[in-house]
């Protein structure tokens, strides 16, 4: 499937961020049909050995465009991390890149900054990371320009990665296309499809991360790292939007999500998922939509406070009973009543004269000390803004 309009796909391109709030356009030469060979196992004493389980297996190769749209190792990773995250919409790889699942082989060449016309190109192979991605092309940059300027010249050759040592390595020199033998496979029929079928098949792709991201942005104000954020994995924006189907604050749900939720998911492991089950296999987090609905809900209306609410979700994610059962069963409900919150106040005042004398005479940062007293006497119940309002008063009236 080598020749100009033979493969399965070709002259497409994919939308990366440009790092400026806008989108950059990388080119698709082509995404073609291969088999897999086998897989190069490097042993402890040196020596390698071949697995060839996976020979025969089809694999997908996707070629980015010449001249290449990409020319920094930042733009190198952003290119890996959304064409994985592409392939994950549309439920045809599951991108374990530490098991193989998607590899990246970035071809690398430098230029003069007065020169059009790039240099000499080399391969590196069979990388499985963002990270090794990154730091590959960044090296291969790095020692190209340094080969060069010390007048030397640069072969085309396949090169290794070495990821101990953050290296590359020569595995062999290809001078001319001719040395990889390169011919029409005489088993392959011809396929064409009808511009009828591709809109039928158009009319099947989910709306894609990066366009969900965007509209995260324009349409609910999101900043672009937490829309980036909810929308990298299919499940966790599934979550999202299905909170804020429940009546959930984008902004509120978006913050627990990103924050406390996501913290508890890496520390224990778990995957969220409004279907029950996990596409990466994980165990599935008790938490719904509902829960981050009902728990954002109650600190908006002042039911219970943030610090409070902080609480809740620790005993939801643990228990997978709803918020409003756990504060009922607690008695958390958050103090809002000024006259007890005064009453609390002025006992707090009365047992704290040296710092009550300290913010007449000027110290007025102590504010925050005594409204953390009330807060203590209070279990964390009482409406902080409330308190504030109760202590300016009192104090007020002192001087």
């Amino acid at each position: 499937q080598y020749e100009e309009t033979n493969p399965l796909g070709y002259y497409g391109h994919l939308d990366i961020p440009d790092g400026e709030g806008g989108l950059k356009k990388v080119g698709i030469q082509r995404i073609h049909l291969e088999e897999d060979t086998g897989k190069l196992m490097h042993l402890p004493n040196g020596g390698s050995g071949v697995d060839y389980n996976r020979a025969g297996v089809p694999l997908m190769e996707i070629v980015s465009g010449f001249p290449p749209d990409i020319n920094t190792p930042v733009e190198a990773r952003e290119y890996l991390v959304r064409l994985r995250q592409t392939l994950l919409y549309l439920g045809v790889c599951d991108g374990k890149m530490q098991e193989g699942s998607l590899r990246c082989e970035p071809n690398i060449s430098v230029r003069p900054a007065d020169q059009e016309k790039l240099g000499t190109k080399t391969e590196l192979k069979n990388l499985n990371s963002f990270t090794s991605v990154f730091k590959g092309v960044e090296f291969e940059r790095e020692r190209q320009i340094a080969e060069l300027e010390s007048g030397g010249t640069i072969n085309q050759e396949t090169r290794g990665w070495n990821e101990k040592e953050e290296r590359s390595y020569l595995m062999r020199i290809k001078e001319h296309e001719q040395d990889y033998r390169y011919f029409t496979d005489p088993d392959l029929m011809p396929m064409e499809f009808t511009e009828e079928y591709i809109e039928s098949l158009r009319a099947t792709i989910p709306e894609l991360p990066v366009a969900k991201m965007m509209r995260y942005q324009t349409d609910l104000g999101l900043k672009p790292v937490d829309a980036d954020q909810l929308a990298r994995d299919p499940d966790w924006a599934a979550f999202f939007e299905s909170a804020i189907d429940a009546g959930g604050s984008a902004r509120e749900i978006c913050v627990w999500m990103n924050g406390d939720f996501q913290k508890k998911l890496n520390e224990t492991g778990q995957g969220a998922s409004v279907t029950g089950s996990h596409a990466e296999g994980r165990k599935v987090s008790r938490i719904t939509p509902k829960h981050l609905v009902e728990l954002t809900q109650m600190i908006e209306k002042g039911a219970i406070s943030g610090k409070i609410g902080k609480e809740v979700f620790e005993d939801a994610f643990s228990t997978g009973e709803m918020p409003s059962e756990i504060v009922k069963a607690k008695g958390l409900t958050q103090i809002s009543d000024a006259g007890a919150i005064k009453d609390v106040v002025k006992d707090v005042l009365n047992e704290n004269p040296a710092q009550v004398q300290q913010y007449l005479s000027g110290k007025e940062g102590l504010i925050g000390f005594l409204v953390g007293q009330v807060m203590k006497k209070t279990q964390g119940r009482a409406n902080p803004p409330l308190v504030k309002e109760a202590l300016m008063d009192l104090l007020e009236e002192m001087k």
